[in-house]
């Protein structure tokens, strides 16, 4: 047999699928991984303990499909890593994918993955993976600078850049390689598995083929019910696990000797997973904050100042704050520092005449500002705070202010500002120019932007859709080429405005803010998109804040009973226009 008449030999690959209580999803996960074709041999399901439909409806699936097969645990693991294990013992194939059940394969990637072991005759392949964020379904790949050709590593070594990607789903694995080497997932309920699975497979040191194909679409379902593991980071025993499973891959790669490797994965863990948490700090309470801000500066502690070094520079200085101060301090600017692209906001303090962060922290030095070896003027961690007010008719004032950082801006001389609004997930882009104004250790820009052309550029893309532009920014400057940044949303208008015009018609329209800090604009043109809109968000509203059910007789609420929540049709609107996470929120 030969997958797609390419002459490679079918029936190769086991498939691994895990779940537990997904029965609304687990079906299309099987299908796209027998969708593959005659490259599968068999699809695996791990049942793990589930609670609701998921058993039954995976026997009645390989009733009729004889590819399938299904384990049944006995009890709940509580994690990923014993299912998966779980399915590599009962594989029968010569390689194995895994598969979660609220994810699915694209067509044809066991072929592309197959294809590259089988030509370049190693244990592992591995493909771009795609995180789409439902219900929206906007794409953002995964460590996209690892797989935009075709390349064949000889050993981890030769790409330390490896250890960024610690996803187990996007690759094929040669099942002989992984018993032999004693590659497996840690058991029982350990979040972040892949961390630990991925530093034995790199210690193993195996020859990798790498393909520019998308191999595995990673849903994301951030309105979910019950937040997936990565994204329940609520408390702060979440980043707690993500420091053990990060610890202990590390240890991994230490014991085999790969330090190279090892101490990739310590920067990546700086530049990465320290500046997403960083980034949501903001929006926890005291006691998250205070326990967060403890068990980094443990972690910190042992780090080693070549790691904080080879670390980009917002991830080495948010480092040095932490390590500096006993508690936690400026969280909102640290925030800042933490988005992409990072943003240094003031003030901006000095000790015996170089950067640092404030005044009373000295120790805690911004490296690489000025002085020999500093950055170029284009990769400054420049400010640029952007206000978008209503204007008249179908028309809106932003209004920019770049701020001036330790002189380097200055010295670059700035002349003019490009703004680039850009239609999220889509091709439109609109551009203005403006003059740039010296005013004291600033610069400013106003200029209009007219709402009916975004609208309808918009509408090209996704005729009757709500519409999200981002406002990004080029500032030309005389000395030191063109720096690229986004803008700060400050001062955001907290009501949609409801405009009416000749090539829309009505047209709802408001700033907002992303989870990153920026600004963005939210446009529903056209009565139906706009009534569609405050529909979905009413519904939405409803479904969280009213109770899932009514006392049955007045008196008393018990304990723990949520309470009812009246929604005037006035409060609704400042709503409906809340523009999602940013896409840059990885987890």
């Amino acid at each position: 047999m030969a997958v797609n008449g390419s002459g490679i030999p079918g029936a190769q690959v086991s498939v691994i699928v895990i779940g537990y209580d997904d029965a609304a999803h687990i079906a299309d996960a099987v299908r796209s991984a027998l969708g593959q074709g005659p490259a599968v041999a068999e699809v695996i399901a791990v049942d793990d303990a589930s609670t609701d439909r998921t058993g039954p409806l995976l026997d009645r699936l390989a009733a009729g499909e004889p590819r399938l097969r299904v384990v049944h645990r006995p009890v709940n693991s509580g994690g990923c890593g014993t299912p998966r294990n779980d399915g590599v013992r009962a594989a029968t194939a010569p390689y194995v994918m895994f598969l979660d059940s609220d994810d699915v394969l694209p067509h044809g990637a066991v072929p592309a993955l197959l294809a590259a072991a089988l030509a370049h005759e190693v244990p592992v392949a591995a493909g771009l993976c795609v995180r789409r964020e439902l219900p929206l379904g906007r794409d953002t790949p995964w460590q996209p600078q690892l797989y935009r050709r075709a390349v064949v590593h000889d050993s981890p070594e030769d790409q330390p850049a490896l250890v960024r990607d610690t996803l187990c789903v996007n690759k094929l694995y040669a099942r002989a390689f992984l018993t032999r080497h004693g590659i497996v997932f840690p058991d029982g309920r350990f979040p972040y598995e892949d961390f630990v699975f991925g530093a034995r497979l790199l210690a193993a040191g195996p020859r990798l083929a790498l393909v520019p194909d998308t191999v595995y679409i990673w849903h994301v379902r951030r309105n979910a019910a019950r937040a997936s593991l990565s994204l329940d980071r609520r408390r702060v025993e979440n980043w707690q696990a993500r420091l053990r499973a990060h610890r202990q891959g590390v240890a991994v790669l230490e014991e085999a000797g790969k330090e190279p490797l090892a101490h990739a994965a310590r920067v990546k863990f700086l530049d990465h997973d320290l500046r997403m948490y960083v980034r949501e700090l903001p929006g926890h309470g005291p006691a998250y904050r205070r326990a967060w801000w403890r068990v980094t500066r443990d972690w910190l502690a042992g780090c080693e100042e070549a790691d904080l070094r080879a670390a980009r520079a917002p991830a080495r200085w948010i480092a040095r704050v932490v390590l500096a101060s006993p508690a936690p301090r400026d969280l909102d600017r640290l925030a800042q520092l933490a988005a992409r692209p990072a943003r240094l906001l003031p003030p901006y303090a000095e000790a015996a005449g170089e950067p640092v962060w404030a005044a009373d922290l000295p120790q805690a030095a911004l490296d690489g500002l000025t002085g020999p070896g500093a950055k170029p003027a284009r990769r400054l961690p420049v400010t640029v705070d952007a206000t978008l007010l209503p204007g008249p008719g179908l028309r809106a004032r932003l209004r920019l202010h770049i701020h001036e950082i330790y002189g380097r801006l200055a010295a670059a001389d700035p002349h003019t500002v490009d703004v680039d609004l850009r239609l999220r997930d889509g091709a439109a882009v609109v551009e203005h120019s403006a003059p740039l104004t010296r005013d004291g250790a600033c610069w400013r820009a106003a200029l209009d932007l007219d709402l009916a052309q975004l609208a309808v550029r918009g509408h090209r893309d996704g005729p009757g859709l709500p519409q999200a532009w981002d406002v990004r920014v080029r500032i030309h400057c005389t000395h030191g080429g063109v720096l690229r940044t986004a803008t700060r949303a400050v001062a955001v208008r907290t009501r949609p405005c409801v405009r009416f015009g000749l090539r829309c018609g009505v047209l709802l329209a408001r700033p907002c803010t992303t989870g990153a800090g920026s600004l963005a604009l939210r446009l529903a043109p056209g009565v139906r998109c706009a009534a569609g809109v405050v529909l979905r968000r009413v519904r939405r509203m409803l479904m969280h804040r009213l109770p899932a059910r009514r006392p049955a007789a007045p008196g008393p609420r018990p304990a723990g009973r949520p309470v009812p929540v009246r929604l005037p049709l006035a409060g609704l609107l400042p709503a409906v226009l809340r523009t999602p996470r940013s896409r840059h929120d990885d987890a």
